[in-house]
């Protein structure tokens, strides 16, 4: 499961340097990134050239009805993507990197409030998920271009949390999940995401819970009690 995520990243040079995006691709500090905004991905032109570009986190199939089907698919799951048809034909020839630096989980205590935690690499460097994408034509022909993150099962430092986590693919993979010619083979050899070493996991206060927040108190600790062990 992956519902909220970060580019909370100081430098929006470094993002752009990090996947060689364009200056006419806005790249801001976002604390709180929430289904149904529009996010920073790279993806491929036909020519098979990177580009930076945004694009609505919730996948609308080519053959929705309506803008709104999207809001259900903001995930995907690895293990079955080749295979259902809502995604089958993305995962063959419209893959994505999405851009963010960690996400959000949270743990549920039986008579306390839900501990949000905020999830990243040990570097804390700048990442990406492995992402589809789409184009929805609408009933009024205007298009929207829409992504889903991937997600694996989780491994040992999430698993308290939840059993699924976002893949996070290894910069060495990026290229190779962007390639459209990479076998299928190769792209689920792609897709074990994040060991748990390489995992971070940090209390932050409630401030997150709340999708229409975007600041950085989503970031700021938790009180110290919610600090402690989270087994």
């Amino acid at each position: 499961m992956c519902g909220r995520y970060t580019l909370a990243s100081p430098n929006p040079a470094e993002v752009r340097a990090r996947f060689g995006l364009e200056q006419s691709v806005a790249v801001r500090q976002r604390y709180n990134i929430a289904p149904g905004d529009d996010v920073l991905a790279v993806t491929n032109d036909r020519a098979g050239n990177s580009r930076g570009e945004l694009l609505r986190w919730g996948l609308v199939p080519t053959w929705a009805e309506r803008r709104e089907t999207g809001l259900k698919m903001i995930n995907a799951r690895a293990e079955t993507v080749a295979q259902r048809p809502a995604y089958r034909r993305a995962f063959e020839r419209y893959r994505c990197l999405i851009v963010a630096d960690g996400f959000y989980e949270w743990r549920s205590t039986p008579g306390a409030a839900k501990q949000a935690f905020h999830i990243t690499r040990v570097d804390s460097r700048v990442f990406a998920f492995a992402g589809l994408w789409s184009i929805w034509h609408a009933p009024d022909g205007s298009r929207l271009r829409s992504c889903t993150i991937l997600t694996t099962a989780a491994n040992a430092a999430v698993a308290a949390l939840h059993d699924r986590m976002p893949v996070i693919l290894s910069p060495e993979a990026e290229a190779r999940w962007l390639d459209p010619a990479t076998p299928t083979f190769r792209l689920n050899e792609l897709l074990g995401g994040l060991s748990s070493a390489q995992t971070a996991l940090r209390a932050v206060g409630p401030a997150v819970g709340d999708a229409r927040y975007d600041g950085p108190e989503c970031l700021a600790p938790a009180a110290p009690a919610a600090q402690g062990a989270l087994f």
